[in-house]
């Protein structure tokens, strides 16, 4: 049972393979979505954040799961040497925390009914477990970022989480938190495979506002694969990519 649904700004796609599942199990993934936009989205007047942002609640009487991301952050900050950062002029951004904690989230919903195979892809970022229909490794796609319909690598993936940071689709909105704020535009497109969602996303985003150093950080990460696009074309992988790495086209 496949189905997608546009939140959070992106589309969102659940798959699981197995047998047993109903179109309530989706709908409960689907509607964790629903309760971390309604929470984290800055773009929302009465999200929490919006409300921190703009002095009407205090951090320290915000939700747990407030506390919690806020927590994640401060850590993937020391995890990266300052690379990761929420705050920008005087407003908090965790959507670059948001993101993959969520989608991780999400998919031990599904894991905690009992579901081995399936995935759970919110913009492109995605956790994957077990196999799919074919009964092999679910394949995902790396977009080209000069041309989206084209694929430049289709890779072979169970049991691990993908996220890819990239100007192409918002445009350069990744920053330096370092020296001067600059946004980072010397590559454009880096993806990181990660024992799951939530590592691969908090370092994809750290690892690309570090420039072309980044896919040397993600190289020293122990379990941690990387692929980087720069602005002209340029690609740099980490020694265990191409395992990834098949030769077909995308599903």
């Amino acid at each position: 049972m496949k189905a997608t649904r546009i939140l959070m700004g992106m589309p969102i796609t659940v798959e699981v393979v197995d047998s047993s599942v109903t179109a309530e199990a989706l709908d409960r993934v689907f509607a964790y979505f629903e309760y971390v936009d309604e929470k984290f989205s800055t773009y929302k007047e009465t999200s929490e954040i919006t409300r921190i942002n703009e002095g009407r609640l205090d951090l320290a009487q915000s939700s747990a799961d407030m506390k919690t991301v806020f927590a994640l952050a401060a850590e993937t900050s020391r995890e990266t040497n300052g690379y990761f950062d929420i705050a920008r002029g005087g407003k908090y951004d965790p959507s670059g925390i948001v993101k993959g904690w969520s989608i991780y989230n999400a998919a031990e919903i599904l894991r905690e009914q009992g579901f081995k195979n399936y995935y759970v892809d919110a913009g492109g970022d995605i956790q994957i477990a077990g196999k799919n229909r074919q009964g092999e490794n679910w394949r995902v796609g790396i977009r080209n970022p000069f041309n989206l319909e084209q694929i430049v690598k289709v890779l072979s993936m169970t049991d691990c989480g993908m996220a890819t940071s990239g100007t192409y689709v918002r445009g350069a909105h990744i920053y330096n938190p370092r020296g001067s704020q600059t946004v980072v535009d010397e590559i454009v497109s880096l993806t990181v495979i990660g024992p799951n969602i939530y590592d691969a996303d908090r370092f994809a985003t750290a690892a690309f506002a570090m420039g072309r150093e980044g896919i040397h950080f993600i190289a020293d990460l122990l379990g941690f694969e990387g692929y980087m696009i720069d602005r002209n074309g340029q690609t740099v992988m980490t020694r265990g990519f191409e395992g990834y790495t098949i030769h077909d086209e995308a599903h």
